[in-house]
Parts: structure tokens; sequence; C-alpha cells
């Protein structure tokens, strides 16, 4: 068992040992779960979208630093 504390802006760093465990790195996206008294944290698993890679180099005409931070607080 490890222990870390909450921050006031609600945040908490994940102890060494657990994140080695677990295969978390920097930049990893993972999901929260409530169930029951418990709080279950998972590494979300990248999955590949051959479509969405094929078509992104079309898509570029909202793709300017205009647009972002446009749409940057939806």
């Amino acid at each position: 068992m490890e222990i870390s504390k909450i921050s006031a802006k609600g945040q908490t760093t994940i102890p060494s040992r657990i994140r080695k465990r677990a295969g978390l790195r920097e930049g990893d996206t993972v999901t929260y779960e409530v169930r029951g008294d418990g709080l279950f944290l998972r590494k979300v698993e990248e999955q590949e979208d051959h479509y969405l890679k094929g078509i992104s180099d079309s898509m570029d005409e909202w793709n300017s630093p205009e647009d972002m931070e446009a749409w940057n607080d939806l």
C-alpha cells in the first residue's frame, strides 16, 4: 500500500512504485471509477485509428492558432 496527499487543487502524485508497476508514464491517460468506497485508476490503452490518421492531413482548415484559441474553452 502507498499513500499520497491531495493538494488544494485536487492533485496528487502517484508514487513511483505504483507508476512502475502499472506501467504509467508521463503523458499517459488514465480513467477514474468509483466503486462503493473504492476508487479505481486505470491506464487507457492507446488505440490506433487508421481511418482518422489517413484523413488527418486533409483536415487542417481548422488547425490554426486562432482556431485553437477560439475553441480552447469548449
